[in-house]
């Protein structure tokens, strides 16, 4: 099997590639054969700029043999000015060595119906396909059919207003972390729906004794950072209600100033 490389990413940089420590890392491992790309990202929130994904496939061109596994199912949740995620395949020479991972299930709201799809040359392709035969063989028919309709009948207005209502949650999210002591954002998220705090001034840095004792206490569940390598951050969701978040933040506020 394969041996994990981590690649550090910065607080300061909001947890995106750095190209130069990418160039560094895959000197320093020659054997490396995968880059796993998750953009817009999850549990930051953050999104690689065109630009910044540009430097990339700059350093990448150096080595031929990596092949970019982009997971891209969070593109159409975007709060830049722009609105854009650029697809790292579309960019000059990575067509050729890109796998891009989506689906349904954050575009559309459509988690339950498990439907994702890759694309990929055809050489990717046709080995995935001999591997997902013996697991799981296909999406099922029902799943389906609601990819089917939500390509079909579901208006880019409806994705781009869905966009507007998660852009107000993820500020509304904002405005009250920046209320509450010892926790901090250093780079506002721009994509999915996710904010990933530093909080690492309660409990000695300790972000799942945390998390354990702010779900016995408060009933509100948050995801440690140490499980996203993010030791004292914790990763909130915000794709619920208004109402829901609205609890959720008074809950979190409450418990920190019992503290």
């Amino acid at each position: 099997g394969a041996s994990p490389v981590i690649l550090e990413t910065s607080v300061d940089d909001g947890y995106l590639i750095n190209p130069d420590a990418l160039d560094k890392c895959l000197e320093e491992h020659p054997k490396a054969k995968v880059l796993m790309l998750c953009n817009p990202s999850n549990p930051t929130g953050g999104v690689h700029s065109t630009e910044l994904l540009t430097q990339i496939a700059e350093v990448l061109e150096k080595y031929p043999n990596v092949v970019i596994l982009a997971d891209e199912i969070y593109e159409r949740l975007v709060y830049t000015d722009d609105g854009q995620c650029t697809s790292f395949a579309s960019l000059p020479g990575m067509f050729s060595r890109t796998i891009t991972i989506n689906g349904f299930s954050k575009s559309h709201a459509m988690t339950g119906f498990r439907l994702g799809y890759l694309a990929a040359p055809e050489r990717f392709a046709k080995a995935t396909s001999v591997l997902q035969g013996q697991i799981t063989s296909c999406a099922s028919s029902v799943s389906q059919a609601a990819g089917v309709s939500a390509l079909n009948e579901v208006d880019d207005s409806w994705l781009e207003n869905n966009v507007v209502i998660m852009k107000e949650k993820r500020d509304y999210v904002l405005q009250e972390l920046a209320k509450m002591d010892g926790v901090s954002v250093s780079v506002p998220p721009n994509g999915a729906f996710y904010v990933l705090p530093d909080v690492s001034k309660y409990y000695n840095g300790d972000d799942t004794q945390l998390c354990l004792d702010l779900l016995k206490e408060k009933k509100l569940a948050l995801v440690p950072g140490e499980s996203f390598g993010a030791p004292g951050t914790v990763r909130i969701s915000y794709a619920t209600s208004m109402e829901e978040l609205e609890t959720a933040m008074t809950k979190l506020r409450e418990f920190l100033e019992s503290l």
